[in-house]
């Protein structure tokens, strides 16, 4: 089962996140622009878990 890979910040909604940019995400996956889940203290708001760096993907060629 992959990652899903969302495009937009879950708190402030207008961070773009690319797949080979950096992001935080919990092991619900609730998706963070790192200056966001900067503010929350690396918790998710959603489920109370720690927000940890996001994978990166390579672009397909």
């Amino acid at each position: 089962m992959a990652l899903e890979m969302r495009d937009r910040c879950e708190r402030c909604e207008t961070a773009t996140l690319t797949t080979d940019g950096p992001a935080r995400i919990c092991s619900y996956e609730c998706t963070f622009c790192v200056p966001c889940a900067e503010q929350m203290n690396g918790t998710c708001p959603n489920c109370g878990g720690e927000l940890v760096a996001r994978p990166t993907r390579r672009a397909a060629n």
